[in-house]
């Protein structure tokens, strides 16, 4: 047997659920980096340009938030939520769960932006939607791992 097919046989051989080599190709280590680079940029995103103008009450956040009614609470909330998403968007276990709930945030957001804010930014939440469900459904594996942590523990 060449040395080229023994990867893809030991892969073959494996029992049924053994990871024996992720992203074994040049085309899956790329799409893996790519996907991190994005969760990082989205983490960035998120914790900077979103949560700290709400964290710090910079005008134009307290502006918006006091033209929905929800005051300084709603700013400070949303500013928290987004930034623990952000950190959650690096921690490997909590990946997935951290896209599925900002882009539950920006459901909301698009709803807020159609219904009070005459959708002037409607389009913002939606595009920053697209990479947050791609992300949740590439990571959905490590659903399986937070669980089990979280069955070990109870």
């Amino acid at each position: 047997m060449s040395e080229t097919n023994a990867p893809a046989t030991a892969a073959l051989s494996a029992p049924a659920g053994v990871v024996v080599a992720e992203s074994a190709t040049a085309r899956g280590r790329r799409a893996r980096i790519a996907l991190r680079g994005l969760q990082v940029l989205l983490a960035l995103f998120f914790g900077i340009a979103s949560a700290v103008p709400k964290l710090i009450a910079h005008p134009s956040a307290a502006e918006s938030f006091e033209k929905l009614g929800w005051g300084n609470a709603g700013m400070y909330t949303i500013g928290v939520l987004e930034l623990a998403g952000a950190v959650a968007l690096l921690i490997p276990a909590l990946q997935s769960v951290a896209a599925m709930a900002l882009g539950a945030l920006m459901v909301g957001a698009f709803v807020v932006q159609i219904a009070v804010m005459d959708g002037q930014y409607a389009a913002t939440p939606i595009i920053l939607l697209v990479p947050l469900v791609l992300i949740a459904w590439a990571r959905r594996k490590h659903n399986a791992e937070l669980l089990r942590l979280l069955r070990l523990r109870a």
